[in-house]
């Protein structure tokens, strides 16, 4: 009965703390994303063992159409530009910049066909999401030991041109919000090179217009992914994989700085 009696005051509180508590909200936000997120993944489970009889990058295919609507939840918008650049056929290697968990929700927004990702290791275990993760066909590598790593992108590169598939892969490696794109690891690369596919950059504008982990602000806000022309790799070897990574590099950081100027200056900073 005291529960019962508690209710309602508490429902009242939480439109209350809505509006009035920028940290209630960032917290909420990140919960419900999660929560949410675990959720369509154990709905996922059953359709993709369903439709393709386990593991199998077809199933991104289910998995993208599950998660797209998750962004209008969290009041998120996305302004997406140089889509022709993946109508590319065959394999191909996408790099792309990594700011946080919501980058998944950019990626499944523009994820082509027979797409899957590389993974650190550890997300196998984050409960049903790693499932759905491994029954997409998602490769997972132990970044703590560089020589298992390096084995697996070796297993990719080949499996990408056997069965056909493309892999999306970021470079820096972690997560970021610094501001600036942190130095590109080699792996990628190597992939594109030993596997002689194109590289396809893709560019998320900041975050920062609308979110902040440190102050605990999330707000709605646009996001702006610029698909950049594909970068070929034919007749390359790993001598030149050097120069290829400053080559991404320069455009990805410029591209990064322009859009996400121009996202700041249409909705403004977030406040803090």
């Amino acid at each position: 009965m005291d529960v019962l009696w508690m209710a309602p005051p508490l429902l009242l509180l939480f439109p209350l703390l809505m509006l009035t508590s920028s940290t209630f909200v960032f917290y909420f936000k990140k919960f419900f994303y999660v929560a949410w997120m675990m959720v369509l993944a154990l709905l996922a489970i059953p359709l993709c063992f369903l439709k393709s009889g386990g593991r199998d990058v077809e199933n991104m295919r289910l998995i993208r159409s599950l998660v797209r609507h998750v962004k209008y939840f969290l009041g998120l918008r996305f302004d997406v530009s140089g889509w022709e650049h993946l109508q590319t056929e065959g394999p191909y290697v996408i790099i792309s910049n990594h700011q946080s968990s919501l980058d998944v929700l950019g990626l499944m927004e523009i994820l082509p066909d027979r797409c899957t990702m590389i993974a650190k290791k550890e997300l196998i275990y984050a409960g049903t999401v790693g499932l759905i993760c491994w029954l997409g066909g998602i490769v997972f590598i132990n970044r703590k030991k560089p020589n298992d790593a390096k084995s697996v992108m070796i297993d990719a590169s080949k499996t990408m041109l056997d069965d056909k598939i493309r892999l999306w892969v970021f470079p820096e490696g972690t997560r970021n919000q610094t501001g600036n794109l942190l130095p590109f690891k080699k792996g990628a690369f190597h992939l594109a090179v030993q596997a002689q596919v194109p590289i396809i950059p893709i560019v998320f504008s900041s975050y920062s217009g609308f979110y902040l982990r440190k102050q605990k602000q999330f707000n709605s806000g646009t996001i702006r992914i610029k698909i950049l022309p594909k970068i070929e790799t034919k007749g390359l070897t790993s001598d030149d994989i050097p120069s290829l990574i400053d080559k991404s590099f320069d455009l990805m950081n410029s591209s990064f700085h322009s859009i996400s100027n121009s996202v700041l200056h249409s909705n403004g900073p977030c406040k803090h």
